[in-house]
């Protein structure tokens, strides 16, 4: 039996506990034992990938099934606390709430001591206690728990001096808190003081931080690729963070349905404002991708002094708010200037176990293997056809007839590959399951051939117990294959459906040639717009349109497959823009050519 398939084994045993699982766990112990000492002792050298643990946008949580039709599944605005050594993870509609010891694998606590079916949930940690609050137009109850693994909760404020929708609190340096709050198509943002001390009552006046500001801030504007000017955007969603003696108020707009979905900054030297724009924004921005949107999140510092931000990714095809998570490392530059990376932002991610300087400290180099590659299918629907599962687009699934377990979908990836990851995301067509339910679980075989004829399982999950839609798997040792295949073997519901059947790895071939002819065209009547042109490169599989407000700050990625021209529509019509573009393909990424400058 091949090394990564017994791990794979030892992982369903752990995550699938029995009693008769510990004898097999006996055995698969003296195994790996001996063929440990077999690696020690020879030449062979120990893979680089066991020493590193990666994720893969969208986070691979039990996204929870919704209680009311359409069927579907929705996490979205989400707040990431540290509290006693552990993340804690609260998102909107969730029924519960997840925690983490190392940003990768979340344990779900469901609990109804909290108002977990309310949106935009937040919460703070003050001493040893935290404490929770969620949106409400009505009347806004603070809750607390000392030991929040308990999925205990009782009350700490029956209720604030007025409601709030889209909270967000923020405990200063010199232990002074304040609650940000706001979620509206005409109202601004709102800011106040308010004494823990004292039953949390407000102090002072409310401020109003921020105004929605359309006509200059092209992020702002509605829309997929914000094009809907005559609609006024949504700003809600605000979080605030401290650096260096500044604050950062973000927030969110214009719409949670569009995948222009991100979030902006203000600073000030004060917490209450006023503020200014950053020269940076959006702060957090992925428009497109197999995973796009990164807005109304929170950004939070990891263990080892790394910042986090954790987004909302849209597809809002079931219904307007069928939304996920997704995590994107942020940094402060040496001007202070807060920016999140969403390059490769559906690609696997290292997660660190040290403080990073930067994006490429975390990017193991794996590229996709499987986009827009041959596929065939046991049997499809029309209307979801087998390429949907390969066109890099959440939002379009392919679906098989039915959810029987002689269901299968198989990649021919053209070429061999290493392969050392794949993400299963599964389109649940017709599923018509509500809320969370014993026994719901995607359960299903990966195997992998050279030659279309003789296979090896790669991963086994015919026995899985647990109920995640976008199933990251990463391998423990590498394997060389030219073919993939899927089968199914139960569904929680409705038919056999992916909308993404997405593999990583590396090629050993000509990396595509550097963009040099890039042309950058501003619109002289919107200069919230610009269009950018370039060659086609025949051995390129996409492009990162990499741009910023300086020449040395190109922190904004635009990706792209396959386009050679582009129109931005998300720019300050105030800034100047300078763009360079970074090409790729299975075999690895090309350095941007000449900055081109937009002023």
């Amino acid at each position: 039996m091949a090394f990564a398939p017994n791990f794979i084994l030892v992982h369903h045993l752990f995550c699938n506990f029995t009693p008769a699982s510990l004898e097999i766990m006996k055995h698969l112990t003296v195994i790996f034992i001996v063929a440990a000492l077999s690696v020690a002792c020879s030449d062979k050298p120990v893979l680089k990938e066991i020493s590193f643990e990666t994720i893969c946008n969208p986070l691979n949580l039990s996204y929870r099934f919704q209680p009311d039709e359409p069927s579907r599944r929705e996490a979205a605005d989400p707040s990431v606390i540290r509290f006693k050594d552990r993340y804690f993870l609260f998102a909107s509609k969730s029924g519960g709430y997840w925690h983490s010891g190392d940003l990768i694998t979340w344990e779900y606590i469901e609990t109804d001591e909290i108002p977990t079916e309310e949106y935009a949930p937040t919460a703070i940690a003050i001493d040893d206690t935290l404490y929770f609050l969620a949106s409400s137009r009505e009347k806004s109850t603070i809750y607390k728990s000392a030991d929040p693994l308990s999925g205990k909760w009782e009350i700490a404020v029956e209720s604030l001096d007025v409601p709030v929708w889209d909270p967000a609190f923020f405990l200063d340096d010199d232990k002074s808190l304040y609650l940000y709050w706001g979620c509206s198509n005409t109202d601004p943002l709102y800011g106040v003081e308010i004494d823990y001390r004292d039953n949390f009552s407000f102090m002072g006046q409310l401020t109003e931080p921020i105004f929605a500001n359309p006509d200059r801030y092209g992020w702002e504007v509605p829309g997929d690729y914000n094009t809907m000017k005559e609609t006024s955007p949504w700003i809600e969603g605000p979080w605030m963070n401290k650096y260096h003696g500044e604050y950062y108020l973000q927030y969110a707009g214009p719409g949670t349905e569009f995948k222009s979905y991100s979030d902006g900054v203000y600073v000030s030297d004060n917490p209450l404002g006023p503020y200014d724009i950053s020269p940076h924004n959006p702060v957090a921005y992925r428009p497109e991708g197999f995973a796009a949107g990164a807005g109304h999140g929170s950004t939070f510092m990891d263990e080892f002094g790394n910042y986090w931000h954790i987004g909302t990714i849209t597809i809002s095809i079931k219904h307007m708010f069928e939304r996920r998570l997704g995590l994107f490392p942020a940094f402060f530059d040496q001007d202070g200037i807060l920016y999140s990376v969403t390059k490769f932002g559906d690609y696997p991610l290292i997660v660190p176990q040290k403080k990073i300087e930067n994006f490429e400290d975390i990017f193991p180099g794996w590229m996709l293997l499987s986009c827009r590659k041959k596929v065939t299918v046991s049997s499809s629907i029309d209307s979801h056809p087998p390429e949907n599962m390969v066109d890099e687009d959440i939002r379009t699934y392919w679906a098989a007839a039915s959810g029987n377990a002689q269901e299968w979908a198989s990649i021919d990836m053209g070429d061999q590959y290493d392969v050392h990851a794949v993400q299963v995301n599964f389109g649940e067509h017709e599923a018509e399951v509500y809320s969370r339910k014993p026994g719901l679980s995607h359960q299903y075989t990966i195997a992998y051939s050279e030659d279309n004829v003789n296979w090896e399982i790669l991963v086994d999950k015919s026995e899985n117990r647990s109920d995640n839609s976008h199933d990251y798997i990463q391998l423990l040792e590498k394997v060389k294959c030219r073919y993939l295949k899927i089968n199914n073997k139960k569904v929680p519901g409705g038919h056999f459906a992916l909308s993404g059947f997405r593999v990583f790895g590396k090629g050993d071939g000509k990396l595509p040639s550097q963009v040099k002819d890039l042309t950058v065209s501003r619109n002289p009547e919107d200069r919230r717009s610009i269009k950018l042109t370039w060659t086609g490169n025949g051995n390129a599989t996409g492009y990162n349109i990499c741009y910023g407000t300086a020449k040395n700050r190109l922190y904004h990625t635009y990706q792209v497959y396959y386009d050679i021209s582009l129109v931005i529509n998300s720019l300050d019509a105030n800034q100047p823009y300078y763009f360079s573009i970074e090409s790729f393909n299975e075999n690895g990424v090309t350095g941007g050519g000449p900055v081109v400058a937009a002023e």
